[in-house]
């Protein structure tokens, strides 16, 4: 057999014990940057299979290092997330998480599965591919600051500069089988808006005697829809939403203070901060409206991810050879987010998704941070087989 057949046929002999890996991950989830027995685990499994691997990067992170054949003649790393979700499963299945509110709803089990298989498959199969490939097992992808960007800071490239990096991500939207990839911006860059809107409480019968912050609050609100509407070019997605309000007054008592969250999320770099600039400006003209004092917080987060034209129409093509042509399926913009980003910005990237629904569509498609979150598990012959033949041809 050839390598795309060796390939093959690992990923589908193996299964069993990719079923293993995940389950195991799935019913101990670990929070953003608190995945120490998760790490613990997989160095466990490198270990067996004698492949060589660094820890400790940002505390919980690894890296492995697979050699082929002339290991310097190419160099690619491959990537997966680790960390779980604050979410209590609802999931009545045998592999359902062990740790209360606590749930790996975004398919960081699978992803980390997916990369040490593909490392396993890769090190079975080192003599008949060129190159190394480094595995990255990344932390702390959920929350800010990014699992990627501290890696990034801690060194993980210092010795090793890799022409290109892969990274996948579920995708319930696509059955079991299938992935699907899109040059160029993909995925949003993300940031965090903070907002307390500072007014005089009193009683809800002498609004005259108050300065009412929900009030200014809610103007607040509909006013900043129109920082995307009347100053974003057309051609420049973006997403404004406030998706908190804390305001502790009563039915007959005005509160001191409401307190806002939000997100902002566009493709285009420089837009982002003049968007920035117009959300602070339109709190400065409600607070000057209505009496109040709004400060306002916003937490710079992931850059806009960029998938490299070249890196993935090399991916593209290989995928349909991996996998057939109809497997393979172009994706649309999104305007959810990634630290994958940082590693984008750095090294030329692609960043695609991994069918895990049904053949059907009609079961596993609950979507990624839904409490009922699951996969159809043959996704992971897709899933380890392709990151293996990416490492090994990309």
């Amino acid at each position: 057999m050839n390598l795309k057949e060796n390939i093959q046929a690992k990923a589908q002999a193996l299964l069993p014990t990719w079923i293993a890996f995940r389950r195991h991950l799935h019913q101990n989830p670990e929070l953003s940057f608190q995945e120490f027995k998760t790490s613990e685990w997989i160095q466990s499994i490198l270990a067996s299979h004698q492949i060589p691997f660094e820890s400790g990067w940002v505390k919980t992170g690894i890296t492995a290092t697979i050699e082929g054949k002339n290991p310097k003649s190419r160099f690619i790393s491959l990537r997966g997330d680790m960390d779980a979700l604050p979410i209590l499963e609802k999931n009545n299945v045998d592999y359902k998480s062990n740790v209360d509110g606590v749930m790996h709803a975004c398919g960081h089990d699978v992803h980390t599965t997916c990369v040490l298989g593909a490392a396993i498959v890769l090190n079975e199969l080192k003599n008949e591919w060129e190159g190394t490939v480094q595995i990255i097992f990344q932390p702390g992808e959920e929350i800010l600051p990014g699992g990627a960007n501290e890696m990034i800071k801690e060194g993980i490239f210092n010795s090793f500069h890799p022409e290109k990096i892969i990274g996948q991500h579920v995708y319930p939207e696509l059955p079991a089988g299938k992935i699907g990839m899109k040059s160029g911006w993909y995925m949003a860059s993300t940031d965090e808006i903070y907002i307390d809107v500072k007014g005089k409480g009193g009683h809800g019968a002498k609004p005259n005697q108050c300065i009412d912050p929900i009030v200014a609050s809610a103007q607040l609100i509909l006013a900043l829809q129109q920082v995307v509407s009347r100053h974003a070019e057309p051609n420049t997605p973006s997403v404004l939403t406030i998706g908190k309000i804390v305001a502790n007054g009563a039915t007959n008592i005005i509160p001191d203070l409401a307190h806002l969250e939000g997100t902002f999320r566009t493709f285009d770099e420089t837009w982002r901060y003049q968007a920035h600039e117009w959300i602070r400006k339109t709190c400065q003209g409600i607070a000057e409206a209505t009496g109040t004092t709004i400060e306002v917080d916003i937490k710079i987060g992931y850059p806009a991810l960029f998938n490299n034209p070249e890196v993935t129409q090399q991916a593209w093509n290989l995928a349909k050879e991996y996998l057939g042509e109809e497997n393979v399926v172009e994706l649309t913009l999104r305007t959810t987010a990634e630290d994958f980003a940082y590693f984008a910005q750095k090294y030329p990237s692609c960043f695609y998704r991994l069918g895990t629904s049904s053949a059907d569509g009609s079961q596993f498609n609950a979507p990624v941070h839904n409490n009922c979150f699951d996969i159809d598990e043959k996704a992971m012959i897709t899933g380890v087989g392709l990151m293996a033949y990416l490492g090994a041809r990309g």
